[in-house]
């Protein structure tokens, strides 16, 4: 499968979301594919790489403890299991084993990928009260799209400021900003999660509630 296949593959698991009309999305997927390829090559479970990207994911908790440096190995962690994150799917369309329980199993993983990001910056000196009010409004995000798919909705309804590729760029940037630059930078990331996630699911509101009438 070519990489034109594999996001038409992607649309119609993402109810017919063009991918190609958002750049950062374009971009993220393009990486995916690079990397799920040798993947798929050595015949490797999608749900498997969906649970090798989680267990990354939980190793940017203790590194962003340790401090100093350290929050450097967190970023680079938090990005690595951002990647993994889509090329569980990428391996799944490209060995032709996406199946239902693969989507429900990649959506768990990627709402519990979250709160480890929201822990690595608690772990790094964040506030515990920002990093709980961006986890809150994730989840509603998230939960409320879900919801609105249920309802009717047949597409993603709108790629907000607050999707998971942003999610990881910030928790990222952030804790590479604390590594090198010190303490008000954890905190400062975790407010970045309230403020977007605000934004986020303003945005996402308006659209389920325009599409649902």
């Amino acid at each position: 499968m070519d990489r034109d296949g594999y996001l038409d593959g992607w649309q119609r698991l993402h109810g017919g979301y063009d991918p190609r009309g958002n750049v950062l999305v374009r971009g993220w997927l393009a990486g995916a594919y690079v990397v799920a390829r040798p993947c798929a090559a050595a015949g490797m479970s999608p749900d498997l790489v969906t649970l090798l990207g989680l267990l990354v994911a939980a190793t940017a908790v203790p590194a962003a403890a340790a401090g100093g440096w350290w929050l450097l190995v967190a970023a680079a962690v938090v990005v690595l299991a951002g990647l993994l994150d889509n090329v569980d799917g990428a391996v799944a369309l490209l060995t032709g084993r996406a199946t239902a329980w693969g989507q429900v199993l990649d959506a768990v993983a990627d709402r519990v990928g979250d709160l480890v990001f929201l822990g690595a910056l608690y772990a790094a000196g964040a506030p515990g009260r920002a990093c709980v009010a961006g986890g809150v409004l994730m989840l509603l995000q998230e939960y409320l799209r879900a919801r609105a798919t249920a309802a009717g909705m047949t597409e993603v309804g709108v790629v907000t400021v607050w999707e998971r590729p942003t999610r990881v760029i910030v928790t990222a940037a952030f804790l590479a900003s604390a590594a090198a630059l010190g303490s008000p930078w954890p905190a400062l990331g975790a407010w970045a999660w309230v403020v977007l996630g605000c934004a986020g699911l303003g945005q996402l509101t308006l659209v389920v509630r325009r599409r649902l009438r």
